[in-house]
C-alpha cells in the first residue's frame, strides 16, 4: 500500500505543479493586481476597488459584455442543433458515413485566425460578387454593419465548432441500445416519437457535456472576433476577451484589464456551473 502511495504520487506531484505554477499562481496574481494601478512596468500601488467602479460605469466594456452574451446564447443554440443534426446524419447507416465525420469535422482542425480571415473574404469577396450578379442588396456590405457582423460571426463559429460538439453526440447516440430502438418500431412509434421518447433521454448527458463547451468556449473567442471584424464598425462587434486585449496591450492599463479578467472570469464560472447542475438535475428526472 505505501509504495502504491508513494507512486501515485510520484507520477501526480508534476501535474499539480505544473497546474500550480500555470493556472493557481497567475490567478492568484492577477486577482492583486486588479486592486493596483499597474501599467505593466513600474511598481503596482494599491488603489482599492477603484477598477471594480470604473468598470461598472464603463459603457464600452459594458456594451462588449452584453454583445458577448447575445453571441454566446445565439452561438450555443445554432452549433448544437446543427452538431446533433449531423450526429443523427452519420449514424443513420448512410454508406459514406465515414467521410462525412472526417468533413464534417475538419474545419474544427484549422487556426481561429486562419478561419476568420477565410470567411472575411467570402463575406466580403465571393457575397460581393453574389450581390454583383444577382443584384440582391443582402449580400452587398457584409461585416460592415453591427448585424452582418453578429451573424458573420455566428457563421463562423458554428462552422468551426459543429463538427467538434457533433463528436460528443456520435458517441452517445451510438451507446443507445438498438433492441429498444426495434421495439418503438414494432409498438409503432414514428421517428419523431422514438426520437423524443427514447433518444433524447439516453443522450441527455451530450447535451450537459456539449453546453458546457459550446458556451464556455463562445463567451471566451477572440482570435476569430479578431480576423474576422476586428470589433468593427465602431467597436460595435467587439467582444470581451478583445476589449480585455486591448485595455492591456493598446492601453497598456494592465490592472483595469485584469479587473475585466476577474469579473469575466467569475460570470462565466457561475453560468456554465449553474448550466451544469440544472442539466444533470434534468438527467435524473429524464
Amino acid at each position: 500500500m505505501r509504495n502504491r502511495d508513494a507512486a501515485y504520487w510520484l507520477f501526480l506531484t508534476p501535474v499539480l505543479a505544473a497546474l500550480i505554477l500555470v493556472v493557481i499562481v497567475p490567478l492568484i496574481y492577477g486577482f492583486y493586481y486588479s486592486f493596483t494601478n499597474w501599467n505593466g512596468l513600474g511598481t503596482p500601488d494599491f488603489i482599492g476597488l477603484k477598477n471594480y467602479i470604473d468598470l461598472f460605469t464603463d459603457k464600452g466594456f459594458l456594451d462588449t459584455f452584453w454583445f458577448t452574451i447575445k453571441f454566446s446564447v445565439a452561438a450555443i443554440v445554432v452549433i448544437n442543433i446543427i452538431g446533433l443534426s449531423l450526429a443523427l446524419i452519420v449514424t443513420s447507416k448512410i454508406k459514406s458515413s465515414n467521410i462525412l465525420r472526417t468533413v464534417f469535422f475538419m474545419p474544427n482542425l484549422i487556426g481561429g485566425l486562419i478561419l476568420g480571415f477565410i470567411w472575411q473574404f467570402i463575406f466580403i469577396k465571393v457575397f460581393g460578387a453574389i450581390g454583383d450578379l444577382t443584384g440582391i442588396e443582402a449580400f452587398n456590405g457584409w461585416l460592415s454593419t453591427t448585424d452582418t457582423g453578429f451573424w458573420g460571426l455566428i457563421i463562423l463559429t458554428s462552422w468551426q465548432m459543429a463538427g467538434y460538439i457533433m463528436i460528443i453526440y456520435i458517441a452517445y447516440l451510438q451507446a443507445v441500445p438498438e433492441d429498444l430502438i426495434e421495439a418503438a418500431k414494432i409498438d409503432g412509434a414514428n421517428t419523431f416519437q422514438r426520437f423524443r421518447h427514447i433518444t433524447f433521454p439516453l443522450v441527455a448527458p451530450a447535451f450537459t457535456v456539449s453546453l458546457f463547451l459550446t458556451l464556455s468556449h463562445s463567451f471566451k473567442i477572440y482570435d476569430q472576433n479578431l480576423s474576422l471584424t476586428n470589433g468593427a464598425p465602431y467597436n460595435s462587434t467587439e467582444m470581451v476577451a478583445m476589449n480585455i486585449v486591448k485595455s492591456a496591450f493598446t492601453e497598456n492599463d494592465m490592472a483595469y484589464a485584469q479587473a475585466k479578467a476577474v469579473i469575466f472570469f467569475v460570470i462565466v464560472a457561475v453560468v456554465s456551473l449553474t448550466q451544469v447542475y440544472i442539466n444533470k438535475k434534468r438527467e435524473v428526472e429524464l
